[in-house]
């Protein structure tokens, strides 16, 4: 059991793209880097095939928030919505506990 855990935030956003990339990979690389620079950044997982799910976690709803307004991730979200995605979904959830299992050798 986990004494310390302090509860998080969780923000998932799953996609599916359109057949137009040019610049796709380029601009993911740039934003992951820059929320990873971002105040109340804790981590990131992403997975890519016939839906891409990237899923961020921060420590507060305000740290989400001042990250959705960063001016070079306010670029991204529209040559998103112009370019790349067919269809997103953006969840926001409040990760209350969490556990995992690691197979020991």
């Amino acid at each position: 059991m986990q004494t310390n855990f302090k509860p998080y935030y969780a923000v998932i956003f799953t996609s599916t793209q359109t057949e137009n990339l040019e610049g796709y990979a380029e601009m993911s690389a740039h934003v992951e880097n820059l929320a990873k620079q971002q105040p109340g950044f804790i981590g990131i997982d992403s997975a890519r095939n016939a839906i891409g799910i990237t899923i961020s976690y921060w420590e507060s709803l305000e740290a989400i928030q001042q990250w959705k307004q960063h001016t070079d991730h306010l670029v991204a979200q529209r040559k998103g919505i112009k370019d790349w995605y067919a269809y997103y979904n953006v969840k926001i959830c409040k990760v209350e506990r969490e556990y995992s299992f690691k197979e020991r050798f």
